[in-house]
């Protein structure tokens, strides 16, 4: 995967590393974050638009957790093959590619007015937006070493929280702002609205990323030489590994299948989280739409903390299980707490943000592990089986906390589903090898 030529040791730049990567990180990081940013809004806006969607067209609570779940099975068949094809044409064409295609499907939820209709465009957003994580994951790896890329994963998924930081006050707002303009409902408004940045960002990709190292007009000679030569010492360590080569050993990789266990366990706690939160804090009453979109931005703004917090700290004790196995527990906690003082805002919007915090920072340390054994073809194809496979459980959580607040009025049993779940995946991350990610 990286053909980065001879190295000279006369070459490498003998700046500290530390400076290095923070000028790479400044170059490529923050681009990166803002198109997460529009890809997760446009992925988990149809919890606000619930609010007021399933009365206007007569959905029930099903039916939006299945339509909510659909996306990750467009995005199962199609992540694959994309991240494959992202090793051809290169990260700037695909994630280009993937923004464009999703900005227009999310701008078409404004005509859905069925069931059928919702599920195909949940579907199809899916299937659009399949591979920009593991892209990005794949991407980063191309720029970053093991030694720092827990940190720089922190970072970039932040931008899940902080979608969710500038996504619930700004869907709150256009809910309740833009209700009845030109015949339009604020759910309407708010598809439409928000998948314009997504259009303008995935233009601006082909102008602002840089494939690989080599090609980055901002990094001295020397500098590249000192990311390029700390890139092949890590393929090479990894490269008597099967899965670097071939796409069938990473599919009979053991360690593979661990990971997707785990990951199904993280993305039922993360896109339970996502989609239902802004039911749970409603059900607080704390006010209107807009009021439910500021509250709901609190357990945001908790997440991108204690994410950024936890990565650094894996990276500097080289430790991930039990950087990863904590922030599970702190889910099935904070989620199983919030029912219990369901009665107290401010105790339940405590615990809230606990297990936001949790669920998001599992998403961040998850992703810097397969890279500590991967590399080649088996990275590439590896960490898109992960996040695809295992993003089945977004699938899950959405439709059976619906179903369950149909058949029982409540999301109390719902959440215990997933705080279940949360506490299996610790069990599953505790039993990680040490000398396979604690490096």
């Amino acid at each position: 995967m990286i053909d980065q030529g001879i190295v000279s040791p006369s070459e490498i730049s003998t700046e500290p590393r530390d400076r290095v990567y923070r000028r790479v990180a400044l170059n490529v990081v923050p681009f990166l974050m803002l198109c997460y940013v529009a890809a997760y809004l446009d992925r988990i806006n149809v919890g606000f638009a619930k609010l007021s969607m399933l009365d206007d067209l007569g959905f029930s609570n099903a039916i939006y957790g299945l339509g909510a779940g659909l996306f990750f099975v467009g995005y199962l068949i199609f992540e694959v093959p994309s991240n494959l094809y992202m090793l051809k044409v290169g990260a700037r064409r695909t994630i280009s590619r993937i923004m464009v295609l999703w900005a227009v499907i999310s701008a078409c939820f404004v005509f859905v007015q069925t069931p059928t209709q919702f599920y195909i465009a949940r579907f199809l957003l899916g299937a659009a937006e399949a591979g920009f994580y593991p892209g990005v994951m794949l991407y980063l790896s191309l720029w970053f070493p093991g030694t720092h890329r827990g940190r720089i994963i922190a970072l970039f998924a932040s931008a899940i929280p902080l979608s969710g930081l500038i996504g619930a006050p700004l869907s709150g707002a256009i809910l309740s702002a833009t209700h009845g303009a030109y015949g339009l409902s604020g759910w309407q408004w708010m598809f439409l609205l928000e998948a314009l940045p997504s259009l303008v960002l995935g233009l601006l990709c082909l102008k602002l990323l840089v494939d690989k190292p080599q090609d980055a007009t901002w990094l001295s000679a020397s500098d590249k030489a000192l990311v390029i030569s700390d890139l092949k010492q890590e393929c090479a360590a990894n490269s008597d590994d099967a899965t670097a080569h071939s796409l069938g050993a990473t599919l009979g990789d053991k360690r593979i299948w661990w990971m997707v266990a785990i990951c199904f366990c993280q993305a039922v706690c993360t896109y339970g989280i996502s989609f239902w939160l802004p039911t749970l804090v409603q059900q607080l009453h704390v006010g209107d739409a807009s009021m439910v979109g500021y509250v709901t931005a609190i357990p945001f703004l908790a997440a991108i903390i204690v994410m950024n917090l936890t990565g650094r700290s894996s990276d500097k004790r080289r430790e991930r299980r039990w950087h990863l196995a904590v922030p599970f527990m702190c889910v099935g906690t904070g989620l199983t707490a919030s029912t219990l003082f369901g009665t107290s805002i401010g105790m339940s919007l405590l615990c809230l943000s606990l297990a936001a915090a949790g669920a998001y920072t599992t998403t961040a340390i998850l992703f810097s592990i397969p890279g500590l054994f991967l590399t080649g073809v088996g990275m590439a194809a590896g960490i898109a089986m992960i996040n695809s496979l295992g993003g089945v459980g977004g699938f899950i959580s959405p439709y059976i906390v619906g179903l369950v607040k149909d058949v029982t009025g409540s999301t109390d049993y719902g959440v215990y589903l997933i705080s279940g779940i949360a506490l299996i995946g610790a069990l599953f991350t505790l039993m990680l090898p040490k000398s396979l990610v604690n490096r």
